[in-house]
């Protein structure tokens, strides 16, 4: 094995990586077109570098709707395809829509062709440059876990299925009671004895530890963890890996004294960043409210005909303290759908109807919520909101559950942007991580980031 340190990418930086290189291809396609033909729509100058930030805005922008941004799809030659396509249709459109801020149509329409062309060509030239060569095995990153034996196997997959580039390819057992013979697929065993001479040989650049048990920590194995991070190697708390990866609290791995590791985002108390949101919640529960009034003769035609019921539906769900409101929705499923009691919704779900699935995949059934909204009941970002059946038989079982309600539910939110509808207990697990990552992390950073991708998730038709 090489002893050379090998480089890699954290995936904040690659989508840093690819935010950057999107404008400088495309604005060195366009450099290239102007200089090599007579190209006259987009000119360099110092009188309108406008033109350039406009532009730059834009790509960021429709790339960030159009997942340009996801590692996931910026890894599929096929989705990177679709995407490129997206991005370029929209961003040209909207830049020669824009008055002042972007140059005049010319008088020769064919120079508008050459413009589109040049950025899609610009634009996926550098994505396929990334997809063979970034995010190729070049650049994985090695690690080496520190854990208990039984704990290997689970804690491999949960990072490696968030990040392909992070390996984990050996690990150190605490369990000093159990056999040390175990491997799990190419994780080899390490020796204490061994770690040092084993991160040299094999590139480690990170030490995870992820056992609360310190008795495992041997003063040998201390000695060499410190001899390791004097070297400059990192070493971190699994939990902190974990949450900087999948953008998710492991809560599984947290004990109920969580409050002591978990430092709830100065937003939630912060009477500016509130005052604004409310601000911009009302503006948008009016449009959101206005579009649904031009619908409605559209969905009430449609529920006569499938629905079958009464237009509108409301119930039960729990809101911020804990405080039970009623959810406004349009009608998606048939009547009495729950007169054997109340079950979680579930894919294929025969109780929604074929308008109903329309209505949930386009989110046209949410659009009432904007009353909520107005009310008070819910933000239009935040955990949606859950019926208190679930959240009692739910909090029994996850202790943090009710974390949740120390914020106003929301329309849209991190957990729904990140993973499909909840099925089962499982489920709602995974989505309480997100929505305590949310928490967290709340900011209008976030905040936008989730509403683009809410736009996303809405174009894709991928609503529940």
């Amino acid at each position: 094995m090489s002893n050379s340190k090998k480089m890699h990418f954290e995936i904040s930086e690659r989508k840093l990586l690819l935010r950057i290189f999107d404008v400088v291809f495309v604005l060195l396609g366009l450099y290239c077109l102007g200089f090599f033909f007579n190209f006259n729509y987009f000119q360099f100058s110092a009188t309108n570098y406008y033109w350039v930030i406009v532009l730059g805005i834009y790509i960021n922008l429709f790339g960030g709707i159009f997942e340009m941004y996801n590692l996931q799809v910026a890894s599929n030659n096929f989705q990177v395809l679709r995407s490129a396509i997206l991005t370029t249709t929209s961003t040209v459109l909207s830049y020669l829509l824009t008055p002042i801020l972007s140059p005049e149509l010319p008088k020769n329409r064919l120079q508008l062709v050459f413009f589109y062309i040049t950025f899609f060509i610009a634009l996926y030239a550098w994505r396929m440059i990334y997809l063979h060569f970034l995010a190729s095995n070049r650049f994985v990153q090695n690690a080496v876990l520190v854990c208990d034996k039984d704990q290997v196997e689970e804690l491999v997959s949960g990072l490696e299925s968030v990040d392909p580039h992070y390996k984990i390819i050996g690990y150190i057992n605490l369990d000093s009671g159990s056999s040390s013979d175990f491997e799990f697929q190419y994780v080899r065993h390490i020796e204490i004895k061994e770690l040092i001479s084993f991160v040299a040989k094999n590139g480690i650049s990170e030490i995870v530890v992820a056992s609360q048990k310190t008795d495992g920590i041997t003063a040998d194995l201390y000695h060499q963890l410190l001899q390791l991070l004097e070297s400059g190697k990192s070493i971190r708390e699994y939990t902190q890996v974990y949450e900087s990866k999948t953008q998710r609290i492991p809560v599984q791995y947290i004990s109920r004294d969580f409050y002591r590791f978990f430092p709830f985002s100065r937003s939630n108390q912060n009477k500016l960043y509130l005052i604004i949101n409310r601000f911009f919640e009302i503006i948008l529960s009016l449009i959101g409210l206005s579009f649904g009034l031009v619908l409605i003769p559209i969905i009430l035609i449609g529920n006569v005909f499938w629905n079958k019921g009464s237009l509108f539906y409301t119930q039960k769900r729990v809101g911020k303290d804990g405080v039970v409101f009623r959810i406004i929705k349009f009608r998606t499923m048939v009547k009495n759908a729950e007169k054997t009691g109340a079950v979680f919704a579930k894919v294929n779900d025969s109780r929604i109807t074929k308008f109903g699935k329309f209505l949930r995949k386009t989110r046209i059934d949410e659009f009432p919520q904007f009353i909520n909204i107005l009310k008070g009941d819910m933000a239009v970002i935040g955990p949606r909101p859950e019926r208190p059946v679930f959240v009692n038989e739910i909090a029994q079982i996850m202790p943090f559950y009710e974390t949740r309600h120390i914020i106003k539910p929301g329309l849209t939110g991190w957990a729904q942007i990140n993973y499909p509808y909840g099925l089962n207990l499982e489920d709602s697990l995974i989505k309480l991580q997100y929505d305590l990552y949310y928490i967290k992390h709340r900011s209008i950073y976030l905040d936008l980031n989730i509403a683009f991708k809410t736009i996303s998730t809405v174009l894709f038709y991928r609503g529940q």
